[in-house]
Protein backbone atom coordinates (compact mmCIF):
# COMPACT_ATOMS: atom_id res chain seq x y z
CA UNK A 1 0.00 0.00 0.00
CA UNK A 2 1.31 3.44 -0.87
CA UNK A 3 1.42 6.31 1.81
CA UNK A 4 -0.49 9.36 0.68
CA UNK A 5 2.93 11.26 2.12
CA UNK A 6 4.91 9.31 -0.28
CA UNK A 7 5.63 10.74 -3.69
CA UNK A 8 7.29 8.98 -6.63
CA UNK A 9 10.71 11.76 -7.65
CA UNK A 10 12.18 11.70 -11.28
CA UNK A 11 16.20 12.74 -10.47
CA UNK A 12 17.89 13.73 -12.83
CA UNK A 13 21.37 11.96 -13.79
CA UNK A 14 23.00 15.83 -13.38
CA UNK A 15 21.84 15.68 -9.93
CA UNK A 16 23.52 11.96 -9.92
CA UNK A 17 26.47 13.31 -11.40
CA UNK A 18 26.89 16.56 -8.93
CA UNK A 19 26.59 14.75 -5.99
CA UNK A 20 29.74 14.51 -4.21
CA UNK A 21 29.20 13.13 -0.85
CA UNK A 22 30.98 14.13 2.50
CA UNK A 23 33.92 15.01 0.57
CA UNK A 24 32.17 18.08 -1.53
CA UNK A 25 33.74 21.33 -1.79
CA UNK A 26 31.97 22.70 -4.69
CA UNK A 27 28.49 24.38 -3.83
CA UNK A 28 26.35 22.26 -6.58
CA UNK A 29 28.27 19.17 -4.91
CA UNK A 30 27.38 20.47 -1.68
CA UNK A 31 23.47 21.04 -2.68
CA UNK A 32 23.26 18.04 -4.55
CA UNK A 33 24.51 15.68 -1.58
CA UNK A 34 22.80 17.43 1.37
CA UNK A 35 19.11 16.82 -1.17
CA UNK A 36 19.59 13.30 -1.45
CA UNK A 37 20.43 12.27 1.51
CA UNK A 38 17.49 14.39 3.00
CA UNK A 39 15.33 12.57 0.22
CA UNK A 40 17.18 9.25 1.32
CA UNK A 41 17.00 9.73 5.64
CA UNK A 42 14.74 12.25 6.08
CA UNK A 43 11.22 11.33 3.81
CA UNK A 44 9.02 8.68 2.80
CA UNK A 45 9.73 9.66 -1.12
CA UNK A 46 10.63 6.90 -3.75
CA UNK A 47 12.96 7.47 -7.02
CA UNK A 48 11.64 7.09 -10.31
CA UNK A 49 13.73 5.39 -12.82
CA UNK A 50 13.22 4.46 -16.56
CA UNK A 51 15.00 2.82 -19.17
CA UNK A 52 17.24 6.15 -20.49
CA UNK A 53 17.30 7.43 -17.19
CA UNK A 54 18.77 4.68 -15.57
CA UNK A 55 21.98 4.65 -18.75
CA UNK A 56 22.25 8.12 -18.11
CA UNK A 57 22.84 7.45 -14.34
CA UNK A 58 25.26 4.57 -14.46
CA UNK A 59 27.47 6.87 -17.22
CA UNK A 60 27.25 9.82 -15.28
CA UNK A 61 26.75 9.00 -11.03
CA UNK A 62 29.26 9.65 -8.66
CA UNK A 63 30.65 7.34 -6.25
CA UNK A 64 27.97 8.40 -3.21
CA UNK A 65 25.01 8.58 -5.54
CA UNK A 66 25.98 5.53 -6.63
CA UNK A 67 25.68 4.33 -3.25
CA UNK A 68 22.46 6.54 -2.46
CA UNK A 69 20.80 4.32 -5.47
CA UNK A 70 22.00 1.29 -3.84
CA UNK A 71 20.50 2.30 -0.80
CA UNK A 72 17.27 3.46 -2.23
CA UNK A 73 17.06 -0.06 -4.02
CA UNK A 74 17.61 -2.34 -1.28
CA UNK A 75 14.87 -0.01 1.42
CA UNK A 76 12.18 -0.50 -1.48
CA UNK A 77 12.38 2.83 -2.37
CA UNK A 78 12.58 2.77 -6.20
CA UNK A 79 9.95 2.72 -9.11
CA UNK A 80 11.00 1.50 -12.26
CA UNK A 81 8.60 2.33 -15.13
CA UNK A 82 8.16 1.34 -18.54
CA UNK A 83 6.89 4.14 -20.88
CA UNK A 84 5.54 3.78 -23.99
CA UNK A 85 5.95 6.26 -26.70
CA UNK A 86 3.62 9.07 -27.16
CA UNK A 87 4.78 10.01 -30.15
CA UNK A 88 1.54 13.08 -29.92
CA UNK A 89 3.63 14.56 -26.98
CA UNK A 90 6.39 14.32 -28.44
CA UNK A 91 5.41 15.97 -31.41
CA UNK A 92 3.89 18.52 -30.01
CA UNK A 93 6.97 19.61 -27.51
CA UNK A 94 9.41 19.66 -30.48
CA UNK A 95 7.36 22.13 -32.38
CA UNK A 96 7.57 24.66 -29.77
CA UNK A 97 11.49 25.12 -30.21
CA UNK A 98 12.23 28.03 -32.33
CA UNK A 99 15.78 26.55 -32.87
CA UNK A 100 17.40 22.95 -33.96
CA UNK A 101 19.71 23.27 -30.49
CA UNK A 102 16.21 23.65 -28.77
CA UNK A 103 14.82 21.10 -30.32
CA UNK A 104 17.45 18.81 -29.19
CA UNK A 105 17.86 20.12 -25.90
CA UNK A 106 13.94 19.11 -25.56
CA UNK A 107 14.13 15.51 -27.45
CA UNK A 108 17.32 14.80 -25.08
CA UNK A 109 15.49 15.36 -22.09
CA UNK A 110 11.82 14.53 -23.15
CA UNK A 111 12.03 11.00 -21.00
CA UNK A 112 11.91 13.21 -17.95
CA UNK A 113 8.66 14.73 -18.66
CA UNK A 114 6.93 10.97 -19.24
CA UNK A 115 8.65 9.38 -16.24
CA UNK A 116 6.94 12.65 -14.48
CA UNK A 117 3.45 11.86 -16.31
CA UNK A 118 3.58 8.49 -15.46
CA UNK A 119 4.67 9.52 -11.46
CA UNK A 120 3.88 12.03 -9.48
CA UNK A 121 4.70 14.97 -11.99
CA UNK A 122 7.84 16.08 -10.21
CA UNK A 123 11.13 16.49 -11.32
CA UNK A 124 14.60 17.15 -9.71
CA UNK A 125 17.50 18.26 -12.19
CA UNK A 126 20.09 20.63 -12.26
CA UNK A 127 19.35 21.79 -15.91
CA UNK A 128 17.83 25.56 -16.24
CA UNK A 129 18.15 25.72 -19.80
CA UNK A 130 15.71 22.81 -20.89
CA UNK A 131 13.68 23.51 -17.32
CA UNK A 132 13.09 27.17 -19.35
CA UNK A 133 12.39 25.25 -22.84
CA UNK A 134 9.87 23.33 -21.29
CA UNK A 135 8.06 25.97 -19.49
CA UNK A 136 7.87 27.73 -22.81
CA UNK A 137 6.61 24.77 -24.56
CA UNK A 138 3.52 24.95 -21.41
CA UNK A 139 2.19 27.63 -23.40
CA UNK A 140 1.19 25.47 -26.10
CA UNK A 141 1.30 21.61 -24.66
CA UNK A 142 -1.26 21.68 -21.87
CA UNK A 143 -0.08 18.43 -21.15
CA UNK A 144 2.92 19.25 -18.88
CA UNK A 145 1.88 22.68 -17.52
CA UNK A 146 1.76 21.39 -14.05
CA UNK A 147 4.57 19.57 -13.70
CA UNK A 148 6.55 20.32 -10.46
CA UNK A 149 10.59 21.22 -11.58
CA UNK A 150 12.66 21.80 -8.25
CA UNK A 151 16.71 22.34 -8.69
CA UNK A 152 18.68 21.62 -5.67
CA UNK A 153 21.15 24.08 -6.58
CA UNK A 154 18.63 26.60 -5.86
CA UNK A 155 18.61 26.66 -2.18
CA UNK A 156 17.52 30.33 -1.60
CA UNK A 157 15.14 30.61 -4.18
CA UNK A 158 13.47 27.58 -4.02
CA UNK A 159 14.14 25.73 -0.38
CA UNK A 160 14.67 22.37 -2.03
CA UNK A 161 15.28 20.38 1.42
CA UNK A 162 12.22 22.04 3.15
CA UNK A 163 9.96 21.35 0.30
CA UNK A 164 11.18 17.86 0.17
CA UNK A 165 10.68 17.71 4.01
CA UNK A 166 7.08 19.21 4.28
CA UNK A 167 5.88 16.21 1.84
CA UNK A 168 7.26 17.52 -1.98
CA UNK A 169 3.69 19.21 -2.53
CA UNK A 170 2.73 20.61 -5.66
CA UNK A 171 2.95 24.28 -5.11
CA UNK A 172 1.84 26.16 -8.36
CA UNK A 173 5.36 28.26 -8.28
CA UNK A 174 6.42 25.32 -8.77
CA UNK A 175 5.07 24.25 -12.01
CA UNK A 176 7.01 24.55 -15.63
CA UNK A 177 3.58 26.68 -16.53
CA UNK A 178 4.50 29.31 -13.90
CA UNK A 179 8.35 29.35 -14.23
CA UNK A 180 9.48 32.95 -15.71
CA UNK A 181 11.02 32.62 -19.12
CA UNK A 182 12.75 35.39 -21.45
Amino acid sequence: MRSKDMKRIVVNASVARAAGGEDATAFVSINCTEFLESFRDQTPHHIVMTLELSEEWDEHQSNFAAAWLANMIATKRFHYIELSQNRTLHEKIEATAPEEKDINALLKDFHLLGAALAADKTIISLDETVRELFARATQQVSEIRDIIWVNPERTMEEQPITWLQIGAPPEVPRQLFTYPTQ
